[in-house]
């Protein structure tokens, strides 16, 4: 599928309803092509993890015109797998190759850096003598 609206045709043949009850969860999906204009832009939403994501930002269902209720996860699985081939990847599918480079891990480097630099606070111990109450 190369548009959001071809998506919300299918979801509506599929779930009944219009296309324009589904157009927004389909948009959702393919928001990142306007940061990346190539299939790459699937990377980021199309997975396991981008059907959950959407979930969290759509609701559990979609009420369609017809007034039945759809859920919001199937409806992502169908748009991830009518564009990934019927398939569903994982997050460890899209990056499990993607070489680990030195500047993705700069800001973790720079934080032991200065957390090791510093004197780590000491709990608050007793006084000598004290006794518990």
């Amino acid at each position: 599928m190369a548009h959001p609206w071809h998506h919300a045709v299918s979801s509506a043949r599929r779930f009944g309803g219009a296309p324009e009850d589904y157009l927004g969860i389909h948009q959702w999906f393919d928001q990142t092509k306007a940061h990346l204009p190539d299939a790459r832009h699937r990377a980021l939403l199309h997975s396991s993890f981008g059907i959950f994501l959407c979930e969290q930002v759509h609701g559990p269902t979609l009420v369609n015109s017809m007034g039945r209720h759809v859920p919001v996860r199937v409806i992502g699985e169908q748009h991830v797998q009518e564009d990934m081939g019927g398939t569903i990847p994982t997050v460890q599918d899209w990056l499990g190759e993607l070489p680990l480079r030195p500047w993705m891990a700069v800001g973790a480097r720079e934080l032991r850096t200065r957390l090791e630099g510093e004197a780590v606070p000491r709990r608050a111990t007793r006084p000598k003598g004290a006794e518990d109450e």
